[in-house]
């Protein structure tokens, strides 16, 4: 017996009930009327009922579905993390001039708190970086995002991306900063120009990157505390940084 048969045959035996119930009830009062009166009021006390229970089963399923969506995003976000994201950050600080003076309020503490990481938000907000493409090693970074164009392509092919528009944005800008150097044959012998405008394409990146490493960790610290110990120690900024327990 199938699903629909089985819903089929509960569905015709509820109302079967039902009538033979209202009959019993007819027969013990002997009023016509009242029998009447009394399906009406429960007909209508049902309807509000069911309103009530659909609207609540709606609202814990739909709370349910956005969980489970959030958690497939941030799986997401971790796999890239772990095969792009933490090294290109890493090659990004090459290009960085003003990191020195900023590096602090990015390494976190080890007993890292949400203020610190709201913190570290609010100073990424307003954080300038000035980026100068001839100052990093631009063939490497070319190799490196190269390398792992496709997987980048996989990851935009996740239907689930298209509720994290800021992660999207930010798949873009690294996928064009890959192509803008690929098709360079030589980027050590380029017009200024060209270095202005991959600097540009490179903070781009950066910044967007930086964004959505910090919106990680908040989520690895609040739903993932045990890999939220190995990020800290692993922290990108943090020269020091090593998976060691100290």
């Amino acid at each position: 017996m199938n699903h629909r048969n089985w819903q089929t045959i509960f569905v015709l035996f509820l109302l079967a009930a039902t009538l033979v119930l209202y009959l019993i009830y007819y027969i013990v009062i002997r009023d016509v009327q009242q029998t009447l009166l009394s399906l009406v009021s429960n007909l209508a006390s049902v309807t509000v009922y069911v309103l009530l229970v659909t609207l609540t089963i709606d609202r814990v399923l739909r709370a349910r579905e956005r969980q489970s969506l959030y958690n497939k995003l941030n799986m997401v976000i971790g796999a890239f993390f772990s095969e792009v994201g933490t090294p290109l950050l890493k090659s990004f600080f090459d290009f960085d001039l003003s990191l020195e003076q900023n590096r602090s309020h990015f390494i976190l503490p080890s007993d890292c708190s949400a203020r610190d990481l709201t913190n570290a938000r609010r100073h990424m907000e307003k954080y300038d970086c000035r980026i100068v493409s001839q100052r990093g090693n631009l063939e490497e970074l070319r190799a490196f995002l190269v390398a792992k164009r496709d997987f980048l392509l996989r990851l935009l092919e996740n239907p689930n991306l298209l509720e994290h528009e800021s992660f999207t944005e930010l798949l873009w800008a690294v996928l064009h900063l890959a192509e803008e150097l690929s098709y360079r044959d030589d980027v050590k012998q380029l017009p200024e120009s060209d270095y202005a405008h991959l600097s540009s394409d490179i903070k781009r990146a950066y910044t967007l990157l930086l964004r959505e490493w910090l919106g990680y960790m908040q989520h690895l610290r609040s739903d993932y505390p045990y890999l939220f110990s190995l990020a800290l120690r692993m922290n990108p900024f943090d020269p020091n940084a090593s998976p060691e327990v100290r």
